[in-house]
This record gives structure tokens, C-alpha cells and sequence, in this order.
């Protein structure tokens, strides 16, 4: 399961916490404009923008789990078991796999005006990578500077939806998801006036009353109304650790914490990583479950212009700052 949402002041932010059970061996790719990507249906791509995300890189190819490119163009899969249906190719469609379909979008767009147009007459494939790999069960959101959206593949087909709340997390689907935020539509950061009904003076014996009833436990729906909650009402800095420290502080309010959740007969479902993107910039932050210290890894610092990956491996092990 997992959590993506933006923040937009003077750069565009973008990023997801990844919840599973267990790490894959994920690393910060930094994919250069030189690096030939052959895709499955569609022309292979000897020049094309450089990419940062996180993802696994194999057999020359990077399966981002979420990345940008230099446009700020943002992109991540999340778990959408269950209602993801994918197509068979089609001729005369645009058809990509959906192990392609970060790296492609991030290679044949530059803004999210551009993916609507692509997706038009796209079908996204039910291809493994390869034998041994399953195909996971995905739907994304996609975002720029200026909006973002959601492509869900279901058997009702492909669907693109606005996203104005900004954040997307897993099951159900996406326009049950926005409609469940009717429910809280009385909630507010400030204690308000009450209006139960019954004349008495009521007490306001603590801050934080105007949002009573706001969901907090970690199942998709609930995490997605309670990220909502957070993003619409985030107050960021103007520096860039102001902007990143709120927007790691939006994740950790829906993170998840090992023993929360409890799958098979002893399987817990954690927070692997949360990342930010300064999509703006072309800069990957993130920290991991248990190393809350945070990475930066700047793009434009590698050669952009080499035939080769940068990979970095994630940064696991806590580090403490001693103080004395």
C-alpha cells in the first residue's frame, strides 16, 4: 500500500511513501539522456530527457517505481490490486506494458497536458518484463507544476481523472475516493463555533477539535482522506528544507509502523521509503524505515550527457547525529 501527494509554492514537490512488507532491492536511478531504452511495442530511444526516481535497474532497463524527468514531468505507480485490468496490444494504439509506463511517459512527455494527449489512444499492456517477474497491479498518479491526474486501467477501461485533492493511495477506485471526502466536509484546523444543537457551553478543552472525526487508521481510504486533509491545510517555509521537512511531515502522517498492520502469519507492512521530489530542480530525497535521516541525491550533479546509470544504494542502517 502506499501514499503520493505534491506540494507546489516556489518549486514543485512531489512524492509517495512506499508500504510494503518487505524491501526489493530498490535504488535511486539517475537515468542519463544517452542511455538507450528499447521498449517493448514502440521505437527505441537512443537520446531522450534524464530521469531521477526510485526503481530497480535491470537487464538495462530501469522499472521506476516513481521518478521525474528534466520538465518536471512526476510520476508514481501505487498498489491497485484487485481492480487493474490491463489490455493486449492493439494495432494502431499506442501500447506500453505497465513496466514501461513511468519510464516511457517521463521519455515521450514533458507535462501532464501531453500525457492526457498520449493516453488518448494508448492501451497499457499486460507484458511481464519477464519470465519470473509477475506483473504488478497498478494505477498513477501524474503531476507538473500545474495539476495532476490518475491513470486507472479497470475493466471498464482506461481512465484518467483530475485530481484536485492532490494525493492518491490504493483500493477502491479513484472517484470513490474523492466522493468519500464529503463525509469530513465540517472538518477544520481551527476549533470552531460548535453547532451540535443543544444550548449549553460546551469546552474546548484542547486544540485540535475542529478536526475531530478525521479518519487515523492506516487503511487506504482513511490515509487517503487524512493525507488530503494535511496536504489542503500544510503551511511550507519559503527555503527548500522548509518545503522538504512539511512535505516529509504530510507522509509521516499516514506512514506505517511495524506491527500496525499484520498480513499472512508473520508479515508486517511498513513504510520501506518516503521520497520528495523537487521536480523543479531534479532532486531526490527520501529516507527509509530505519534511517529517518534524509538523503539527497542532485541529478544535475551527474553526467547528464554519459551512456550509464547513476545508482544509489538506499541508506538503510540508522544514523545518529551524537551530540556528545
Amino acid at each position: 500500500m502506499c501514499t503520493a501527494t505534491t506540494i507546489r509554492n516556489k518549486d514543485f514537490y512531489f512524492g509517495r511513501n512506499l508500504d510494503l512488507g518487505a524491501e526489493h532491492g530498490e535504488k535511486v536511478l539517475v537515468i542519463p539522456r544517452a542511455l538507450p531504452l528499447s521498449f517493448r511495442y514502440t521505437p527505441d530511444l537512443d537520446h531522450h530527457e534524464a530521469m531521477i526516481g526510485m526503481g530497480v535497474y535491470i537487464q538495462g532497463f530501469p522499472l521506476f517505481y516513481d521518478g521525474a524527468n528534466e520538465s518536471g514531468l512526476a510520476i508514481a505507480g501505487l498498489n491497485f490490486p484487485g481492480n487493474a485490468v490491463y489490455g493486449k496490444p492493439e494495432e494502431g494504439k499506442t501500447n506500453i506494458p505497465s513496466f514501461e509506463f513511468i519510464p516511457w511517459l517521463l521519455t515521450h512527455a514533458t507535462s501532464v497536458q501531453e500525457v492526457r494527449q498520449i493516453l488518448e489512444n494508448a492501451v497499457i499492456t499486460d507484458d511481464a518484463f519477464a519470465p519470473g517477474f509477475p506483473v504488478s497491479t497498478l494505477h498513477w498518479m501524474v503531476s507538473d507544476k500545474y495539476e495532476s491526474i490518475v491513470v486507472e486501467p479497470t475493466k471498464t477501461g482506461l481512465h484518467i481523472y483530475s485530481n484536485p485533492a492532490e494525493v492518491l493511495t490504493n483500493n477502491p477506485e479513484f472517484p470513490i475516493h474523492l466522493f468519500s471526502l464529503n463525509n469530513y466536509t465540517r472538518l477544520s484546523p481551527r476549533d470552531e463555533k460548535p453547532t451540535f444543537g443543544i444550548d449549553m457551553d460546551y469546552d474546548i478543552y484542547c486544540k485540535g477539535l475542529g478536526g475531530l472525526g478525521l479518519p487515523g487508521d492506516l487503511s487506504s481510504i482513511s490515509r487517503f482522506v487524512k493525507a488530503a486533509f494535511t496536504r489542503a491545510n500544510s503551511v511550507s517555509g519559503e527555503s527548500e528544507k522548509e518545503n522538504v521537512s512539511q512535505f516529509f511531515h504530510i507522509l509521516g502522517s499516514v506512514d506505517q509502523q511495524r506491527g500496525a498492520v499484520i498480513y499472512g502469519d508473520d508479515n508486517y507492512e511498513i513504510t520501506v521509503y518516503a521520497a520528495c521530489i523537487n521536480a523543479s530542480k531534479g532532486i531526490y530525497y527520501y529516507h527509509t524505515y530505519d534511517n529517518a535521516r534524509i538523503t539527497k541525491i542532485d541529478m544535475y550533479k551527474e553526467d547528464l550527457d554519459k551512456a550509464g546509470p547513476s545508482i544509489f544504494p538506499l541508506r538503510t542502517e540508522e544514523d545518529f547525529f551524537e551530540e556528545n
